[in-house]
């Protein structure tokens, strides 16, 4: 019974082990399988080593960058908050109001001039050489209104930008170099309102750009803060004072398409000068032609805004057998010569009313006949409306004249004219 029990145990000891050789034998599948895998590996790991090292290359390189970036900016903050005794100025305020599209101008209707100023007394400085100069828009609530002292961080903070799917906000000459300490800026003119941002006010500014001053620091000029409307409403708007060659439409109380447009242009009145003709030749007419609907209280807002117009230097000239009259652009009478005698100024009241009043009905209706001439300002016309004038009988050239209560020289303003 032993000898049976330990045969027993030495064929089962022998079975287990064959069946442990067959599970540790690898199969042909198997083999394939473990060849393809070390393939792989060897593949991807050539593919991968540069994919690595480019990107461990590059968040190095970002690394340094943002440290050095964060370097230059603390050291330009402190470089602004350092005392600086020069800044930019902009030569003249701006020509209010401002649209988009149309061009950027100063209040004498000039280009922007920006200029080098001493901050400790206010003069005009130079330096000598170059400096690059970069025009940008900034918000109208920058500077508060108590701090006139503001970083570099602040004010590029408060750069406005376009908005998003808009042109650049600023468009134009927004480089430029100033030399010895002046620059003129060529066209710039704004693409986008104001109404969008919450102050809805703009400011321009000029900045150096950097690297460009030498290490001197220079603060940045800005204008006034101005509201910018969109252009549609400059083809509606009024001109103050007027130009000859201005739609009549374009005087107060004269909408543009209106019924008192149409009324004027059926009449061939298309024109400011068109009107001031009229106005000074038959002013009952006028007022016809208007109608009713022009009360006496418009009517005064729609002609003393028209005799503010300003008037050129040019004479109308109409010739007869034994006269010579000269009238200036709204058919006033400037000087006339009758049977070879020449009246100026004060001697024109000394003629006959009636008869000079004749001469400025022909003149009238042949108009576009009429020889044009270059003549002075200062000459003084006769009036051909309402009394006339005291004059000063020494010198033609600073006749005064009352209107409203008001003393004005004259040829500047043709207010003289209609007493």
């Amino acid at each position: 019974m032993t000898g049976k029990r330990f045969s027993d145990q030495r064929d089962s000891e022998q079975c287990w082990q064959n069946q442990r050789h067959q599970r540790a034998r690898p199969s042909l599948a198997s083999a394939i399988g473990e060849v393809v895998k070390l393939n792989f590996v060897q593949i991807f790991c050539t593919v991968l080593k540069p994919m690595l090292r480019r990107v461990v290359h590059e968040e190095v390189e970002n690394g340094l960058r943002r440290t050095l970036s964060y370097a230059n900016s603390n050291a330009l903050r402190y470089k602004s908050l350092e005392p600086s005794t020069m800044q930019l100025k902009f030569r003249k305020h701006l020509t209010l109001p401002i649209f988009t599209g149309t061009k950027i101008l100063d209040e004498e209707g000039n280009p922007l001039e920006i200029y080098l100023a001493d901050i400790n007394n206010g003069q005009e400085s130079i330096i000598v050489g170059t400096l690059k100069l970069q025009i940008v828009v900034l918000d109208g609530d920058f500077p508060s209104a108590d701090g006139n002292i503001w970083t570099s961080d602040e004010f590029e903070k408060n750069i406005v930008k376009e908005r998003r799917g808009k042109r650049p906000l600023l468009a134009g000459d927004v480089s430029v170099t100033m030399k010895d300490g002046v620059v003129t800026l060529g066209d710039i003119e704004l693409t986008d309102n104001s109404s969008w941002i919450r102050c809805r006010k703009f400011r321009i500014a000029a900045r150096v750009v950097q690297g460009s001053s030498h290490e001197v620091v220079i603060r940045e000029a800005m204008t006034e803060a101005f509201v910018v409307k969109d252009h549609r409403g400059e083809l509606y708007k009024k001109h103050h004072p007027p130009m000859l060659e201005d739609d009549v439409w374009r005087l107060e109380k004269i909408g543009k398409d209106g019924a008192f447009h149409k009324k004027l242009a059926a009449n061939d009145i298309k024109t400011v000068q068109d009107f001031l003709r009229l106005s000074v030749v038959n002013e009952p007419k006028l007022r016809r032609i208007l109608g009713l609907g022009m009360s006496d209280k418009m009517w005064e807002v729609t002609i003393n805004h028209a005799r503010r117009c300003v008037l050129d230097n040019k004479l109308y000239v109409s010739r007869g057998p034994n006269h010579i009259i000269f009238f200036n652009p709204i058919c006033q009478v400037s000087k006339a010569v009758i049977n070879g005698e020449t009246f100026n100024c004060r001697d024109l009241s000394r003629l006959n009313r009636a008869y000079i009043q004749k001469f400025v009905a022909d003149a009238y209706q042949s108009w576009n006949l009429l020889e044009i001439v270059d003549g002075l300002r200062n000459d003084t016309p006769l009036i051909t409306q309402g009394d006339m004038v005291d004059q000063q009988p020494s010198n033609c050239a600073i006749a005064m004249g009352m209107y409203d209560g008001r003393v004005f020289l004259a040829g500047q303003t043709t207010e003289l004219a209609f007493v």
